[in-house]
């Protein structure tokens, strides 16, 4: 059995099954247990931290622990970094079988930063009976000294253990998300897995098979088939550039956009007619019309702005805002403060000021979206509103990263094509 504490809605559990592999997740969100069924996820809805220990003994070949990251992350309070030393506390005392769990929640700031040390009570307990065989942790960074703390007590039972930050995007998610990774196993060296995909793609060397560029969200998406910055739109309603009124004209310029083959843009920067239309046809596409090349409309021509698509991380002045060309930055969710949305830049040929039209409207981005470019499948099975819905996927393991860290523990070969992307 694998027992996956903190299971969430199904990050390391979906990248399980792909594997070939089912495991058993501890969760207390009523949603995220409810996604978890509908996945078809083997679940207890339970508090990780007053379960008991004892039906896992002699059954558990691997745990997995992703705490929740709220009183750590940098997209809230930070209260975990204040409480850090009550936390190691109970980390040291479970390992040495004493629970001094209520005493020190009572002086913890943030209820939630002594979850980080529930995985010890269950590693000491397994551990009695020489379990687990290996494990696999996730955390936000700030949580890398605890996972240390967590190291040095795992070897001096026996384990090999690696710990240490890994990026996302260098093993093919289309985000930069960095984490802290806890590996450790009894029968192996543990080590992270090798890197496949670069910022600047590495060609296949003496030293090396080489990595790929970093994955785009537009590949993520499947937005297009290269990684230019394609999808661009004409704003307003029609050839004249009238305003739409938000969100349906901005989401549905958005969505036109998204259809590669049906912006080609010429070499002066006039959208022609897709190969998709008949000749001579006339096709009005959401946001801006679009005629035959051997039939422009010099209205058209005159007046079409142009303009290209980013991910804005949150709502805050200093939020990441990327080209669809690049991965997302880290998707946080949970408050509105942290809503992602899809914003409308100018294109460098948009420079004389003259009668501009207004760009589209930010867009909310859309639980799919943001599932995709958390490698989960477009058709991933999400519950509860919007709001809950992107809860979860902020919260959740990116599954293509998880079946990098789980493949060599399970004896398998990971095929990243098997991690669905766009549908």
């Amino acid at each position: 059995m694998i027992l996956d504490l903190f299971a969430g809605p199904g990050g390391w559990s979906h990248a399980l099954n792909v594997l070939g592999v089912r495991d058993v997740g501890l969760e207390w969100d009523a949603w995220a247990c409810q996604t978890r069924v509908r996945a078809g996820q083997l679940t207890v809805r339970t508090d990780v931290a007053v379960y008991p220990t004892w039906p896992w003994l002699g059954r558990t070949t691997g745990l997995l622990a992703s705490p929740p990251c709220q009183a750590w992350s940098m997209a809230g309070k930070r209260l975990g970094l204040v409480d850090q030393p009550l936390v190691h506390q109970a980390v040291a005392d479970l390992a040495a079988g004493r629970d001094t769990r209520a005493g020190l929640l009572t002086a913890c700031r943030d209820g939630r930063s002594l979850l980080a040390a529930e995985p010890m009570r269950y590693l000491h307990a397994l551990n009695t009976v020489g379990e687990p065989e290996w494990i696999a942790m996730e955390e936000v960074p700030d949580v890398l000294p605890l996972w240390r703390q967590y190291a040095a007590i795992l070897r001096s039972w026996g384990f090999s253990v690696w710990t240490g930050i890994i990026q996302a995007a260098d093993y093919g998610i289309p985000q930069t998300r960095r984490r802290a990774i806890l590996l450790a196993s009894r029968v192996r060296v543990a080590e992270p897995p090798p890197p496949t995909h670069a910022r600047v793609a590495e060609p296949q060397s003496l030293f090396g098979p080489g990595r790929a560029r970093w994955v785009s969200m537009a590949q993520a998406l499947g937005w297009g088939a290269t990684d230019r910055p394609v999808p661009t739109v004409c704003a307003g309603g029609g050839p004249g550039g009238g305003p739409e009124p938000f969100p349906s004209g901005s989401r549905r310029a958005l969505a036109n956009a998204r259809e590669r083959g049906t912006w080609t843009p010429r070499a002066d920067e006039v959208i022609r007619q897709s190969p998709r239309e008949g000749p001579g046809r006339t096709a009005r596409h959401g946001a801006c019309e679009t005629r035959a090349a051997d039939a422009p409309d010099p209205a058209v021509a005159d007046e079409a702005h142009r303009w290209s698509w980013s991910l804005r991380s949150n709502n805050q002045a200093n939020a990441t805002v990327r080209p669809l060309s690049e991965p997302a930055g880290t998707l946080f969710f949970g408050h509105r403060a942290n809503e992602c949305t899809w914003v409308a830049t100018p294109t460098s040929s948009q420079t004389d000021g003259s009668g501009t039209p207004p760009a589209p409207e930010p867009i909310r981005i859309t639980a799919r979206e943001a599932g995709l470019l958390q490698t989960f499948p477009a058709d991933y099975p999400w519950a509860g509103n919007k709001g809950q819905q992107f809860s979860q996927i902020g919260n959740a393991v990116p599954p293509l990263l998880a079946g990098h860290l789980l493949a060599p523990h399970l004896g398998v070969t990971l095929n990243p094509n098997d991690f669905t992307l766009a549908a």
